[in-house]
């Protein structure tokens, strides 16, 4: 059972979210929260396997929640799942420096939302996929960031490790990769268990950004 707790200031989201939730067989709703600090609260006491958080909530915005949650100084981060009415947001960055495992809109369709906690929880990451170029360019491009390394991946990465990286900056799941390589599954989440720490990273979604972030993988075309 994957345990979520929703955070949303607005009471119709908020309800909205949580039926959708807690319609899932597999998906328990462990708390819900109408602004920033009573979500950070509940993440912290509850420690759901899930926080799914809006950006914009009074108390602490859902950066700075995501920041106390997953950043890279938490020492038992809970991950965190955004959502976002704007498709090309600054907040929406901040969340992924602050260590937000994938943010998706809010007019996604309820199967991608609920999709998207099962991938978050199962320490996958996601990203809207209609938002992935723009936003990675938006990223790397627009915005001047701190690496989430100091190091590129030559050297630092074995070969096949290189290679797992590339085909999830592709947005390939495991399974994908796997085929891809013509390698078992548990032999990709092996490579990416020694992988994500060496990248100074928490999640696939990270290691993505890591990616393009110090030019390992080539931005795309506009």
């Amino acid at each position: 059972m994957i345990r979520v707790l929703v955070a949303d200031d607005q009471p119709l989201v908020r309800a909205g979210l949580s039926a959708l939730l807690s319609a899932e067989p597999d998906l328990e709703l462990v708390g819900v929260a109408s602004d920033g600090l009573e979500a950070l609260e509940l993440a912290q006491t509850l420690r759901p396997d899930v926080a799914c958080l809006d950006i914009r909530m009074p108390g602490l915005d859902g950066i700075e929640v995501t920041r106390r949650l997953s950043g890279p100084d938490v020492e038992h981060p809970v991950p965190v799942l955004v959502l976002t009415t704007f498709d090309i947001d600054d907040y929406v960055f901040g969340a992924l420096e602050a260590g937000a495992s994938g943010f998706l809109l809010k007019d996604a369709d309820p199967d991608v939302i609920v999709h998207a906690v099962r991938q978050v929880a199962a320490g996958h990451g996601t990203i809207d996929q209609t938002l992935t170029r723009r936003i990675l360019r938006e990223f790397v491009d627009r915005r001047s960031l701190r690496p989430v390394a100091a190091h590129r991946a030559d050297g630092l990465l074995t070969e096949r490790e290189r290679e797992i990286l590339l085909l999830l900056a592709q947005g390939m799941s495991n399974d994908e990769i796997a085929r891809e390589l013509v390698v078992e599954v548990s032999t990709v989440k092996s490579h990416l268990a020694r992988m994500l720490p060496k990248l100074g990273v928490r999640s696939r979604l990270q290691a993505v950004v890591w990616a393009y972030q110090n030019r390992v993988v080539a931005l795309p075309d506009a």
